[in-house]
């Protein structure tokens, strides 16, 4: 991140900007009431102030010392605003799939039960967890699985042959 003292000052000159803020008065009465209020979160507090300080006309730089806070901040929450409006700046982005696809869909995981629920093999009185793990890649239910993922996919059911 830039901070305040590396990056150049360009003064109010609004020709050099590529995002430019301009607020409607209920865009700005909805700014202060988020600030005033203080039940919300202290990112969404800092971004409202950047905006209303972005609004009077201030300088990046000026914002960045007024708030506390750095220059890529400030530059990202003009372009959310300008791209994608008010509401884009003062909420998170919901995540639209899982980081990682669960191993166990429903399948996999009614085949993993299913063997956790069979005979042991031969010269063992019960599966352990770390066995099902070899045994699931074996059978090829899944490609690979590391024991701590078998035994949150058995927790998650009611049965506990293991």
């Amino acid at each position: 991140f830039l901070n305040c003292r590396e990056y150049p000052t360009r003064g109010r000159d609004m020709v050099n900007k590529k995002f430019v803020v301009k607020l409607s008065s209920e865009e700005r009465e909805r700014l202060r009431e988020v600030i005033s209020r203080g039940k919300a979160k202290a990112k969404s507090i800092l971004k409202a102030r950047i905006l209303l300080k972005a609004d009077q006309g201030w300088a990046d730089q000026e914002i960045c010392r007024a708030l506390d806070t750095n220059i890529t901040m400030v530059a990202r929450v003009r372009e959310t605003l300008v791209n994608e409006g008010l509401d884009a700046v003062l909420t998170r982005k919901k995540r639209e799939l899982p980081p990682i696809e669960p191993i166990f869909d429903g399948k996999r995981q009614a085949q993993l039960i299913a063997l956790a629920c069979s005979k042991p093999p031969a010269g063992r009185a019960r599966w352990t967890i770390r066995l099902l793990a070899e045994h699931v890649v074996e059978r090829k239910i899944v490609e690979s699985a590391h024991f701590n993922t078998v035994a949150r996919a058995l927790k998650k059911t009611t049965s506990n042959r293991t």
